[in-house]
């Protein structure tokens, strides 16, 4: 079985910001912390939300291609893994309320 290897990018001015690369496809995922930072959704790109601990996390894609779109949960589950809260429940839609629920 072939496993996906995955990359972090981290932002040194801001350290909820990390994108999540694919070594081997063009997969790329950014992160947002929501619970300190407001995030606007891209209609074009896929959205999963997760909470580890108290912080509640998105997870969009960027620039998503179709071949890629089934590796998006498996990178999230390795960010999980990388942030030691493997046991985090990825989410499909805002759970805030009032937010706009995924399309």
């Amino acid at each position: 079985m072939d496993y996906n290897i995955y990359l972090l990018a981290t932002d040194p001015n801001n350290p909820c910001r990390d994108v999540i690369h694919s070594r081997d496809t063009h997969l790329k995922i950014r992160v947002f912390c929501l619970t300190e930072e407001s995030f606007s959704p891209d209609n074009n790109e896929i959205q999963l939300y997760a909470y580890a601990e108290s912080k509640l996390y998105a997870f969009e894609t960027i620039n998503i291609v179709a071949e890629d779109a089934l590796d998006v949960v498996s990178a999230i589950q390795w960010y999980a893994e990388y942030i030691d809260f493997p046991e985090m429940e990825i989410l499909p839609d805002d759970p805030r309320p009032g937010e706009h629920m995924a399309m």
